[in-house]
Parts: C-alpha cells; structure tokens; sequence
C-alpha cells in the first residue's frame, strides 16, 4: 500500500478565505409582456444592462445556523463582464469547521423597491451553496464553479435548495429531458470531466506536457463556446413556449440557471482531512461549586447522580398509563415513573412505543432539588439542631465511614449525603485535623446562616497540618475566614519550612480578594534613596494587600528575613513579566494582583531601616541580572565559535565598566542569598555548546578559603518548570529526611528571573554519555573505582560513595516516576565524583516525552553495573531504598498534590496543555486508590520491565548518534 500523506483540518489554525473571481453566463432578454405583469422586474439592475453591478456576500452556515456574519465584496463597476477577483475572509478559522460547514453566497441586484424583508435598494440577482468538505470529508481547494439559481439568495440549510452543483435529479433531466425541463447539450457530461481534470492539472497532480495541454486547452475552449451556444438557443426556445402560456411560468423558465459563479478556495500542499476529537457522552451537571465553599468565580460544574424524572399519566402508552391492571413499580396499578418506557425493568421502550423518543435535557438537573434544599436548610439549621450536634457522638459504623471521608484524597469530590454526615458531626471532627478541609467542603457558604456556624466551629478546630491550610489557599475556597484561617496555620512555620512553599504561596496570591489599586508597578524601577516621591508615602492606607491575609502574611515575613524577601521578590517579578508578555492591545498592560502585591512589600520595606537596605540590595540584585543579561543576548548574536564566544566573555567579564570583576560590597546571589559574592573569575568562564549558548560564570564568594561558586546563565529558555521540579525534589528530599531516610539527593538550585532568562547552580559532575565514551565498560563503576578506590571495599571502591550512588539513585528514580520526568537519555544523567547521582534538564514532566515508548523510570544499563549487576545484593538494597521512599513519599501525597494544585494556573508549559489533568497525573503515580504494599509492588514491577526493556537501550543509541552528528 502506497503512503498517502495529508494534514488534519484541526491543525489549520487560520481563518476561511474564498476569492470572487467572476460571473459567467448572458441573460436571456425578458419578455415586455412580463415586465408588465412584474412591475418588481421593471427597473432591476440585470434587466437594464446585460454587465449591471452586483455584490457578493459570503455567509458561513452549517448544522443550518449561521457560524458568521456575512461579508461582502467591495464596489466595483463592470463594463464588459462582472469580474471581482477579490478575497474574502470571514471571521472562522478551518480548525473549528464541523463537516458539514459550507458557504452560502449571494449576488445582489440593485432595485428601487427592495425586496420583502431585506433593507435596502437590493434584490437577490440569485445564489449558490458551496460545500466545504466533499463526499470523502477532504477540503475542497481550488477553482470552483458555483451553479447560480436565479432571484433566490443562497439557503445554507442541510437541505439546501440551491447546490453549487447540480443534483441527481437534475443530472435525469439532463440526461433524458422530460417533462417541460430544457435539456442539456449532449457534451455537458464531458465538458464536467474534462473540467474535473483540467482541476487536478492546474493542482499539480497532472503530469504536464506543453504542447499537447495547448491543444487539450484549444479544443475545450471550443467545445465549450458550442456548448453555451446551443444550451441558449434550447433555453430561449423554452422560454417562449413557456411565455405562450403564462408569465409566471415566464419567471419560472427564467429561474433555471445559465450563470456559473467561479471561485478559487485557497490551495495546500496535501489533501486536508476533517478530523475532530471524540467528544465525552453528556452527563447531568450541578452548578455549584468544587468545595461548596461559596459562589463566586472560582465555582465548578460537578457531576451528580441523575434526576429520578417521572412520566406523567398516557406518556407509556395505553396499556400503560396507569389505567389498566397489573402490578407496576409506582404509586399507581401500572404506573411507570422510572426513566424507562417499558414496563419491566429494561431501560428500553416497548411495544408501541414507536411514537416516544427519549431526549437528554442539560437542564433537569442543573438546578438543586427545591425539597433537598428545604431539607438541608431543616437539617443544618442552628435553631433546630445546633445545640444537640454538640453532644453527638458517633457509633462504631458511623465511625469507620468518616474515617474513610477523611482518607479521601483531596482531588476527591464528597457526596451530598458524606456532606450532611460530615456536617451532623463537626463538633466530634474538631480534634481531628485532618477533617477540617472536609468539613470546608461540606459547608453550603453561600448560606449566610450556614457559613456563620462554619466560622464559629473554624474557631474550635484543633490545629492542622501544613498540606491542608495550603489546600485552603487554592481556587476552590474563596471565603476570607477560611483563607485567613489557614494563613493563621502557616504564621507557626520558620523561613525554612515557609521557603518549601514559597513558589505555590505566591501562586495563590492570584485566588486572593486583592482591592485593584492605581499606584502599583513592580518595585523595581525606583530610586531608594529618594524619599520625596509621593509613592513612597507609608501613611496611604489603600494598599492591596489589605484586602488579602496572604498578602499581608508574605510581605510581614519578607520584611523580617532577607532570605525570604529574596526569593519572594524574584517569584513576583517572573509572574510579573509574564503578566505582562500576554498582555494584548496597544498601551499598558494593567496593573496584575502580582504587580500589586510587588508595590506593597516595596513599601512595606521603605517603612524599616533595614528593609530599606534590603530594597537597596535587590536593586543591585536587579542590575547584576541586567548586566548578565546583556552578555548572554550579545554571546547568542555573535557570529564566531565556542572559543571566540569564550574569549568574548572573558574580555566582557574583565572590564571594569560592567562591575562584574569586582562587586563591592558583597552582593547576596539572587540564587542563593546565603552566598555573598564578590567579584567574578574571568578565566573560568565558558561558553556550552548548544542552540542557546548558557554561560558559566565563576564568582569568588566572600570566605577566601571557600571555592568559587559556579552558576550557569542563559537568555531565551523558560526556567520555570525546571524551577518547580528542582522546588519539588527539594520538598520531598526534606519529607524523607524527617522519615530518617536520606537519600542523598542533593538537588542543585535554580532560579527563574523572568519569562526568558535564569541562572542554575554548576555542580561539578560528568554525563553518563561521556562516561561511557571514556570507559567503554562499566563506566559509572569505573568511575566511582577512579574517585573512589578502596581495593578492600564492595566492588573495589569506598563503601559510603557506594551507599551514596545506591541511596541517590533510588532517591531520583522514585522522584522522577511521580513527576513523570520524560526525555531521560545519558547526556542529563549525571555522576558526581562523591557518588551523588542526579538528574537535570526537566524540560517534559507529567508523563510527556517526546520518544515513543518512553519509561516510566529511567534505569539505565550503566546504572545497574555500578550496582554490580541486577544478581547482586547492592541492587537488591537499591530496590529496598526505592520502596522506603515511595512509602513514605505517598504518606505525604496529599501535601504534594495540593503543591501542584496551586500550580495549575501558573504559565508552567506542560501544566498548562492540560491544567484539569495536572494533578490528577501525579494522583495515578501515587496509587492512592490500592494498598500501599500493593503500590510498592506495582514500583518493583516497572522497575524491573525498564531494566530488560530493550526500547531504552535503542532510544539512547539513536540519540547518542545524533548527538555525534549535530556535533
């Protein structure tokens, strides 16, 4: 079977053009004793002048509604044929198209008294319906020719009555000529051919030969002049028998159309095909929202149980419309009120039922039950029951139900009834902490009532842990005492523990009640040391973040901790440049909740001696970036090699004009504040071979005893997904730590300083590719013997940098299978020289990869032989590591899951191709819904597929060759 290439029509993201070309066709001159009987036919445009000036109008139909509004062609005077040759674009792109769009065209004349319901001077001169996609769903490209149906304007209907072709039917009249019809010349049926041909050589999929094309083209013209000639001459022969009779059937012989509209759809280089996605069987909705935590613009559709929706009497049929006997499942002998027409328990209708077809309707359960909101209110009221729900205990049933609510994972969506449980109970639940995010759930707050009890037990509740104030902070609970309540939980973590959560706590700063305000910017275009600027005035008390506990909390803690304030200034930045890159229009972009919340903690640090100095700092913090910056863009430009690219940097680090040699006082690294550094190592520079050119750049630090510290800089690479995961694996590096399991991952740091630009720490280390092209076997092993070597340890080496590479290898294995890290290959597994394995570059997370047939862990066949192969007992406590890990990583899901939740709207690129499914991919790695023992299993399962799975091994050859040709 030969191959057969074309492109998708939802891959053609522009917008639907057509080009007017002209009008072919003379009119056949109408009759006086018409005109007499027409007096609308008197003074039209057509009838005066055989070339009068007509307008086209293009409309998108399809499921016979219009998708567009109609456009039009320009004015234009004809002289001696009506000819536009103009293209017209209409406000629809192709990816959107369903199969059955077409275009409804109409060619309008000019008369003085208008037409019925058309405003306006104009008549429809007749019109055309042109499909877009053909009988085998291709797109139709090209020329076109449009048969023109005269005095009718174009119906876009499924059934439409004027065809751009001509219908079967009329192919009979044609053919055979009957009735009163005129018919066709005999060669009308090969002119249509050899226009269908004449289609595919002018498309290229004709081979051309010149001469014999010119004679094909001279002939055709001539066939086709007869052709026109004698299909005239029977029409004006018809059109008088027709006249004889009547001057209706006069207007109706006119009707049949002569005129064919040509027209050109835009051309591709492959058959275009419909395609489109399988759309998910409806199903019945509530609008009410995620968490039940109020009604405002973080609400979400969440599924429920059907409406129970019952027949009437006489819906089934006569015998069964509650009128005969028989047993029947409703109030009545008989009566069917369930969902099926039939009398048993099937769901299909039965006999006789031929006349009823059952349609979905969104809107039976769209709405509450009006009784199950009555009930609700009864049940929850405080005057009926508040006093007697502070005594309730529950029994031994009840018991073990709540707590398989409070095992939920917090994705998990509750049921009206485990609300109302969880409800009837919360005086009991206040000891447990964790059914506070449940019991947030279960509250009705657009309940003015309900919602002031939910405060006064908020009030009650016995302290809880860090994951779930953090999952009180995320879009699906926007009450302010709930929001307030679990900053208050936060108020109790040290600036160590607060620095794990900085990157999602500021990303709920978007969910936040933040007052929009007219003096915010971004706090870093300001001079600190003039204190007459009016913006400065810490007497004005319209600050954003008023409105917002969290605000406020972060900006009181950045002004007390510059490692804080380091790392919060920088993350506000970032979202503030990228507010502002997808900002569209002219001017401006408006001032965003981040651009705010800058403002206010710049002000907050001009109110104290020393937030000014830490004002002072990060603008010098600013200016370093700034500088780097610069270097990196002018490197990119530069028209040399890796060495005149190095030399470049040298020189530009040397100059004492860019303030990069020598930094004095000591600047606290935007990457690491605890790092003061003085001035950079020009002769340590170099420039990485790659489409981006990163730079490392050497700085001395403050302690002269202490090596130089390393970063690595680069323009034109969005470093925030990097920056999440390197966020991520250092949160879970301390979750173990506290379970006394160090697995030694060490995770290098990184961070972000705009959309486009950052700076990674260097770790000293080697890629396993050049490993293996410096030891051609075992080469981690031999690498770890080289730095090492201990001829009395385990496998020739020191037996803790053998402990090291066990724990840190499946430490990273672990990590990386519940990020999904995709795009493993040799060159972004490293090895330091201690035994410190890790991995870099985390440009696909969440299952994406861009190999077919990628692992879920990347265990590489150099890996196990640093083990001493899969038989031996270094890579059994390898296995048993793995298990610990993900053991006591999944203990701690819920804190991870609620970090990707606040994630979901962060312009992270592999969260953002599906943001309803982010968390819910990191949910599956973890196996919440099965034992943990089971869990484990599955672990060792993948593991050992990945390790005799021969598509890996493949995968790295390719790409080591490659990477052996680009160089």
């Amino acid at each position: 079977m030969e191959p057969f290439s074309f492109a998708c029509s939802s891959s053609l993201d522009f917008p639907v053009s057509i080009r007017i070309i002209n009008l072919e066709g003379d009119e056949v001159t109408c009759p006086f004793s018409t005109l007499l009987d027409r007096a609308d036919l008197r003074h039209t445009g057509s009838v005066q002048s055989a070339h009068s000036d007509l307008q086209v109008t293009v409309q998108l139909w399809a499921g016979s509604k219009p998708w567009t509004v109609p456009v039009q062609t320009a004015y234009k005077a004809f002289r001696t044929e009506r000819r536009w040759n103009e293209w017209l674009t209409l406000p629809m792109d192709y990816s959107t198209l369903p199969s059955n769009a077409q275009l409804a065209i109409t060619l309008w004349d000019l008369a003085p008294a208008g037409a019925d319901g058309l405003a306006g001077p104009i008549v429809p001169f007749g019109g055309t319906t042109l499909r877009l996609f053909d009988g085998d769903n291709q797109l139709q490209k090209g020329r076109q020719k449009c048969r023109v149906h005269r005095h009718r304007a174009a119906d876009g209907y499924n059934n439409s009555t004027t065809p751009s072709t001509p219908d079967a039917r009329d192919s009979r009249r044609r053919g055979g000529g009957g009735g009163n019809q005129a018919p066709v010349s005999k060669d009308a049926d090969e002119l249509e051919r050899m226009e269908k041909l004449f289609k595919k050589h002018e498309m290229g999929e004709m081979p051309r030969v010149d001469w014999l094309d010119q004679l094909v083209f001279r002939g055709f013209e001539k066939r086709g002049v007869e052709a026109a000639r004698s299909s005239l001459k029977t029409s004006q022969r018809q059109r008088q028998r027709d006249a004889q009779h009547d001057a209706q059937a006069a207007v109706a012989s006119s009707s049949l159309s002569r005129f064919v509209l040509n027209v050109e759809l835009p051309r591709f280089d492959f058959p275009v095909v419909f395609a489109d996605h399988e759309y998910p069987p409806p199903a019945l909705f509530s609008d009410r929202p995620l968490s039940g935590s109020g009604s405002g613009s973080h609400s979400a559709l969440v599924p429920r149980p059907p409406a129970d929706v019952p027949f009437g009497p006489g819906i089934n049929g006569p015998d069964r419309d509650g009128l005969g006997s028989g047993p029947g499942p409703g109030p009545g002998p008989g009566l069917d009120l369930g969902l099926g027409l039939g009398p048993g328990p099937g769901p299909g209708p039965g006999p006789g039922d031929d006349r009823l077809i059952r349609v979905f309707d969104p809107e039976v359960a769209a709405k509450d039950n009006p009784a199950e909101t009555k009930h609700r209110r009864l049940v929850r009221s405080q005057h009926r029951h508040g006093v007697l729900d502070k005594d309730l205990k529950p029994n031994a049933a009840v018991r073990d139900e709540l707590a398989t609510i409070m095992a939920y994972s917090p994705t998990h969506v509750l049921l009206p009834e485990e609300k109302d449980l969880v409800w009837k109970f919360r005086y009991h639940l206040t000891r447990e902490k964790k059914a506070l995010t449940k019991f947030v759930k279960s509250v009705n707050w657009a309940d003015a009532a309900e919602s002031k009890q939910a405060v006064q037990v908020l009030a009650r509740w016995t302290d809880m842990d860090v994951d779930d104030a953090l999952e009180l902070l995320g879009p699906s609970f926007d009450h302010s005492a709930v929001r307030a309540f679990a900053v208050n939980r936060l108020r109790k973590a040290d600036d160590h523990e607060l620095l794990l959560y900085l990157l999602q706590l500021v990303q709920a700063l978007r969910y936040e009640h933040i007052v929009a305000t007219d003096d915010g910017d971004d706090g870093d275009d300001d001079d600190d040391d003039d204190n007459d600027n009016p913006n400065h005035d810490n007497d004005n008390p319209n600050q954003a973040s008023d409105s917002s506990s969290l605000a406020r909390f972060l900006i009181a803690r950045a002004a007390d901790s510059f490692l804080l304030c380091n790392y919060f200034y920088w993350y506000l930045m970032v979202e503030c440049d990228d507010d502002r890159s997808q900002a569209k229009g002219p001017g401006p972009a408006p001032p965003s909740v981040f651009s705010k919340v800058a403002f206010d903690l710049m002000k907050a640090l001009d109110g104290r001696a020393d937030g000014r100095e830490y004002r002072r700092t990060l603008k010098r913090q600013a200016e370093w970036v700034a500088t780097l910056s610069r270097l990196s863009v002018e490197v990119k430009g530069l028209n040399k090699s890796i060495a005149g690219r190095t030399e470049h940097v040298k020189h530009f680090l040397a100059d004492g004009r860019n303030e990069l040699v020598t930094i004095d006082p000591p600047l606290p690294l935007p990457l690491d504040p605890t790092v003061l550094i003085t001035g950079a190592v020009p002769d340590d520079a170099v420039v990485f071979k790659s489409s981006l050119h990163p730079i490392k750049v050497a700085f001395r630090t403050r302690d002269p005893h202490a090596p130089a510290y390393a970063v690595l800089f680069k323009t034109g690479d969005d470093l925030r997904q990097d920056q999440l995961v390197i966020q991520i694996i250092s949160l879970m590096d301390a979750l173990l730590q506290r379970e006394n399991l160090d697995l030694k991952l060490s995770p290098y740091k990184i961070l972000a300083t705009s959309t486009t630009a950052g700076l990674s720490q260097f770790v000293p280390s080697t890629t396993f590719s050049a490993l293996a092209h410096r030891h051609p076997r075992a080469p981690a092993l031999a690498y770890l013997r080289a730095n090492n070597p201990d001829a009395a340890g385990p496998l020739g080496l020191r037996k803790d940098a053998l402990d090291t590479f066990l724990k840190s290898c499946a430490g990273y294995c672990v990590v990386t299978y519940l990020l999904g890290v995709g795009d493993r290959h040799l060159d972004n597994l490293l090895l330091a020289p201690d035994g410190r394995f890790f991995h870099a570059d985390f440009g696909f997370i969440l299952g994406r990869d861009p190999k077919p047939f990628a692992p879920a862990v990347k265990l590489s066949r150099e890996m196990v032989e640093a083990m001493g192969g899969p038989a031996s007992p270094h890579y059994r406590q390898f296995k048993s590591y793995a298990a610990l890990a993900f053991g006591a990583l999944r203990k701690n899901s819920h804190l991870v899951l609620n970090l990707f939740a606040l994630m979901v709207d962060a312009n992270i690129p592999d969260i953002r191709l599906e943001p309803d499914k982010a968390v819910a991919k990191v949910q599956d790695r973890f196996d919440l819904d099965v034992p943990e023992a089971d869990a484990v299993r599955k672990l060792d399962r993948v593991i050992e597929d990945n390790l005799h799975a021969m598509v890996p091994v493949v995968m790295d050859k390719i790409h080591e060759l490659v990477q052996a040709f680009r160089a």
